[in-house]
């Protein structure tokens, strides 16, 4: 079986809690048609029905109540965790390794710190003296400051 498009997937779990293509192809903001025909595909490439349909309501069918099952609640936990990412982008927060000398710490890097830390709170410098050539990408360092 080819892989299958998580669009068609999504669009399958809105319908399915919907109970609607009506309700889903707003929530989604696609025609009827468009998202009728992208059920229509996913189940012919599954060859299984997902949904059966009358002109009154649309109801999962065994297979498909076990799909949205299975996957809605993970597709949910996917969407929680890009929206917790999303919130990174609003304040700067993490680790920034950086090597360097002894001298390079005291006279350049210390004293930009000192005033650049208590605005981003959320932000670990780790540096580490060493006053030796470092690879700083096999170390996994963010930078490296030598003298010369």
């Amino acid at each position: 079986m080819q892989r299958e498009n998580f669009n068609d997937i999504l669009a399958f779990l809105a319908v399915a809690r919907e109970r609607s293509f009506t309700r889903a192809a707003a929530k989604l903001g696609v025609s009827q048609s468009a998202l009728s025909h992208t059920i229509s595909g996913l189940e012919a490439r599954l060859g299984l029905r997902l949904l059966t349909r009358t002109t009154r309501s649309v109801s999962p069918t065994d297979a498909g109540e076990r799909l949205l099952h299975t996957l809605g609640p993970r597709f949910e936990e996917i969407e929680a965790e890009l929206e917790a990412l999303s919130e990174l982008r609003e304040k700067p927060a993490g680790t920034v390794r950086i090597t360097a000398g002894d001298h390079a710490i005291k006279s350049v890097l210390w004293p930009k710190l000192q005033n650049f830390l208590p605005n981003y709170p959320d932000i670990k410098v780790e540096i580490v003296i060493d006053n030796s050539l470092t690879d700083i990408v096999a170390e996994r360092y963010d930078a490296g400051v030598r003298l010369g």
